[in-house]
């Protein structure tokens, strides 16, 4: 007998042609001057792809959360997991932060603009900057201690309808999680087996929405390059763009790798190839929220780290752990400084690794968030936010590839910190039609 040959495609490599397939369609329809087609009849799937992994995004977190926790079955775990979790993000942001200063120092992008072309920046982008003032401004007026007020909701079903409120989420389910702890074993078990039974439809309803992840990819792909600006704006920030890839690919094939394979000892490509699915979709949406469905899965079944684990490291890390933002923001922060011919002394470029750190893990896991932040980083700094301008015009294609950094950087550490708790097992992968049809 012939043995059976799969000849389906694997997902990352649909998601790969979705992605060809959208960028091509989306640059012949600019020429064409279809813009508007595209706006209208083709991005609105992408956003209806967008809104279905973010609609399931709070569930996974609230019941992926309490059943982690409650498998732990002791609190002393929950402190010593959540401190090793919140010292490794730390760590890799500042790292990011360092590298990025290094990286704009050496390479000075700021000198490869003219003056003619920073002032058409300047020009062309100014409504957009006041826009992000204003909301910088609203931030920084709040008080010191805002940011911890902000972790506790005074209505958690509230917090359960903002996708801006995951703090608010997963401080809720902690307390959850340990409440359970703290009862009798007899009178949890019947709400651990609901949560337990809710992860796994919720799972599933992931793996459905995935099935859906090329045609959505290939829509957004094809509205952000009819949305492009013009080309000749973009000649002037190639150097930039150019030292921010570097910076975020530097992290990922030199930082991660070499983390991942001195604590694991697996093969990091190999790692890479797990996660790809997470990757990409993280590029194509620009949201590590959004994204946090899918990369739990290809953590949990496809690399092996431990459900308890994951569940509190990755939605921690989808909402503290920025690390392309935070190399984005330092190279940025020299780049609009060099344009503008403001030299920063060495104490500045200090203390701007302390603030893009703090913005970077202030920064929502949302698309563009961190342009937000970076008005703040900018104004510690004393760099003009006006300067924002300089960027804007790239800030988009940047952000789809920061977020695939930060993306990264959480699966990174959920597979470090289950690595150092014995909790990184062999990958066992589900298949959403596996139970399908039912056994009779």
């Amino acid at each position: 007998m012939r043995p059976k040959i799969d000849m389906k495609l694997a997902l990352h490599w649909k998601i790969l042609i979705g992605m060809v397939l959208g960028i091509v369609f989306g640059y012949t329809m600019n020429n064409l001057g279809f813009n508007d087609f595209v706006a209208n009849w083709i991005k609105p799937f992408g956003t209806i792809f967008i809104n279905a992994l973010k609609l399931i995004a709070v569930p996974l977190i609230v019941v992926s959360l309490i059943t982690g926790i409650a498998d732990l079955k002791d609190i002393s775990k929950i402190s010593k997991i959540g401190g090793k979790t919140i010292i490794f993000y730390l760590f890799t942001t500042v790292v990011a932060v360092s590298l990025g200063l290094i990286l704009a120092n050496v390479i000075q992008p700021g000198n490869f603009v003219s003056a003619e072309a920073g002032a058409q920046l300047l020009e062309t982008f100014k409504d957009d900057v006041s826009t992000k003032i204003l909301m910088a401004d609203e931030h920084k007026s709040s008080g010191p201690l805002q940011p911890l007020i902000d972790i506790v909701p005074d209505n958690f079903f509230k917090a359960l309808t903002d996708n801006g409120s995951m703090l608010q989420v997963i401080f809720f389910s902690i307390l959850i999680g340990i409440g359970i702890i703290l009862i009798k074993e007899e009178d949890s078990k019947p709400v651990v087996g609901f949560f337990k039974g809710m992860n796994g439809v919720i799972l599933k309803i992931i793996d459905l929405i995935m099935l859906a992840a090329p045609y959505g990819v290939f829509s957004l792909l094809a509205a952000l390059m009819v949305e492009i600006p013009d080309s000749s704006i973009l000649k002037g920030l190639v150097a930039y763009a150019l030292t921010v890839v570097l910076g975020l690919g530097t992290l990922i094939f030199f930082f991660y790798t070499s983390i991942f394979y001195v604590v694991t000892k697996r093969n990091p490509f190999e790692f890479y190839k797990q996660i790809l699915p997470a990757q990409l979709l993280a590029f194509s949406t620009s949201s590590s929220a959004a994204t946090l469905p899918v990369t739990m899965e290809r953590v949990t079944e496809h690399v092996g780290v431990d459900d308890e684990i994951a569940s509190f490291v990755l939605p921690l890390g989808a909402t503290i752990n920025m690390d392309g933002t935070a190399i984005y923001q330092a190279i940025a922060a020299i780049f609009i400084a060099q344009v503008m011919n403001i030299d920063l002394t060495i104490s500045e470029q200090l203390m701007i690794i302390v603030t893009a750190t703090l913005a970077s893990i202030g920064s929502a896991a949302v698309p563009s968030a961190g342009m937000v932040m970076l008005v703040i980083v900018l104004g510690q700094a004393g760099i003009p936010e006006a300067g924002l301008a300089l960027i804007f015009a790239v800030d988009r294609p940047l952000d789809m590839l920061r977020t695939v950094v930060n993306v990264t950087s959480d699966s990174t550490v959920a597979v470090i910190v289950a690595k150092s708790e014995g909790l990184l097992h062999d990958p066992k992968i589900k298949y959403w039609d596996e139970n399908y049809p039912p056994k009779i």
